[in-house]
């Protein structure tokens, strides 16, 4: 015969039975909420916030917008560029330029060419040198970069005063000098221009995170099993320090590309202006901008719109993949 006390103390008792169902739905409560972000990496969580964020998808439409129309752009322009078959229609005496057409939708510049085709064309010099320049003065500051933070030093003080010097002039200043020392300007030495003022960018903020990585966990048991120096440096600071690098150069190309422009409008760019590109389209208009204000509109408007968008998209990259500013 079993008694009330010996009944409310058995292993299935009712005495227990309410902290056990409490225990279950805290476990389960648990799993649930454990259960999506089991084993996520960060590029994954980054991309899971990406893909939900306004910003980002904007940036990302101009962005895709901007790159499919500039490797079409020979294709979809309805006119040859270069070719000035509304010539008839420009009186200088007048001030006036052909106006808006059948098959010339924004009407002809100044020397009769459909203005239309080269804004086009114009977008796929400006992300050729936008790239280049990019591309460039990320290999310069990756190398300058992994120097100072791999040696230390009196190498790290050298480059680091190098690093300086050059932020310490306006980027702008900067390019314009490094472009005025070419004889004949063109848009080589507007990409070595904007390419060089990026160096110390990249050069610094690699620098800092490898820094960071020197006395992680990882790298001093690396160091304390005798892996060589060589092997630390390239196996595992530098990829661990490229996160920050790679997300700045989104950044870095839109300011590539208003440097690039205002090159070219200061007339340090390309001068053959048959090869159109938005900011020498800018500087020929700059004499009849109050009588023909829509010539520097719409090439200005571009450049602002394509800028938007990588900063955009870099900032919203930054903030994803900064385990600081995530949510």
């Amino acid at each position: 015969m079993v008694t009330p006390t010996q009944e409310g103390q058995g292993p299935e008792g009712p005495a227990r039975k309410p902290g056990r169902r409490r225990k279950d739905r805290i476990d389960a409560l648990a799993a649930s909420t454990a259960a999506p972000d089991a084993g996520v990496s960060l590029a994954a969580s980054a991309w899971r916030t990406l893909r939900r964020s306004p910003v980002f998808l904007t940036g990302a439409v101009i962005i895709g917008l901007f790159v499919l129309v500039s490797l079409l752009a020979p294709w979809l322009a309805p006119q040859d560029p270069s070719e000035p078959m509304l010539i008839d229609q420009v009186v200088k005496a007048r001030n006036e330029i052909p106006p808006a057409q059948p098959g010339h939708p924004l009407g002809g510049d100044l020397q009769g060419r459909d203005f239309f085709s080269r804004l086009l064309v114009g977008s796929q010099q400006t992300l050729v040198v936008g790239v280049l320049a990019t591309l460039i003065g990320l290999t310069g500051g990756l190398t300058l970069g992994t120097l100072a933070g791999a040696l230390g030093g009196w190498v790290d003080s050298l480059v680091m005063r190098l690093v300086d010097v050059m932020l310490s002039l306006p980027s702008l200043l900067l390019a314009f000098s490094i472009s005025a020392m070419f004889a004949r300007p063109n848009q080589f030495t507007v990409i070595v221009a904007v390419a060089v003022v990026q160096i110390p960018v990249f050069a610094r903020l690699l620098r800092g995170s490898m820094l960071a990585q020197r006395h992680s966990d990882h790298v001093l048991a690396a160091t304390a099993l005798g892996v060589k120096p060589g092997a630390i440096v390239f196996r595992h600071m530098l990829p661990n320090s490229l996160g920050p690098v790679i997300v700045q150069s989104t950044l870095v190309l839109a300011t590539a590309i208003i440097d690039a422009a205002a090159l070219s409008f200061l007339g340090l760019g390309n001068p053959d202006d048959r090869i159109p590109e938005w900011g020498q389209m800018l500087g020929d208009v700059q004499n009849v901008f109050d009588t023909h204000p829509h010539l520097a509109f719409w090439p200005a408007g571009c450049i602002i719109l394509v800028a938007l968008g990588f900063t955009l998209m870099g900032e919203t990259l930054r903030e994803a993949l900064d385990p600081k500013s995530r949510r």
